[in-house]
């Protein structure tokens, strides 16, 4: 099962690399991570950025003000419960988290192009089959 596992990540690492959009963005892969565990995880706040991390309350709080201050997300209080504050993406956090995260359309549209119809979808079927199941696994 290992080699399996090693070639997907191959496959996926090539994928990515060949695919993304080109970076423009100043941003740490760690601010990525907070604002993808946000997008992912809606309702969360600080405590919950840190022990995602494995970081210190504090660490976490630093780090997220500084996301806040790029203007990438935003503080709101919870609608069901007003003293939890929790965080959310801004526009401008959307879309520098999808920059930073996803693959470039045009450039995955030029591939699926060169691939029959019948390819196209193997591929999205595995790639909906997978996504399905991570999120039931994990």
């Amino acid at each position: 099962m290992m080699s399996k596992v090693l070639k997907l990540n191959k496959y996926w690492t090539d994928i990515y690399y060949h695919l993304h959009f080109s970076h423009k963005d100043k941003i740490t892969h760690q601010a990525i991570r907070i604002l993808q565990h946000i997008e992912k995880n809606k309702g969360i706040g600080i405590g919950d950025i840190a022990t995602f991390l494995n970081v210190s309350h504090n660490t976490a709080s630093e780090n997220v003000k500084r996301i806040i201050q790029k203007g990438y997300l935003k503080k709101q209080r919870d609608s069901l419960d007003e003293r939890k504050v929790t965080l959310c993406l801004t526009e401008t956090g959307e879309e520098v988290l999808y920059r930073n995260t996803s693959l470039d359309e045009l450039k995955l549209e030029k591939v699926l192009n060169c691939l029959s119809s019948k390819e196209r979808e193997i591929i999205e079927l595995g790639f909906k089959t997978l996504s399905e199941v991570v999120k039931k696994c994990t």
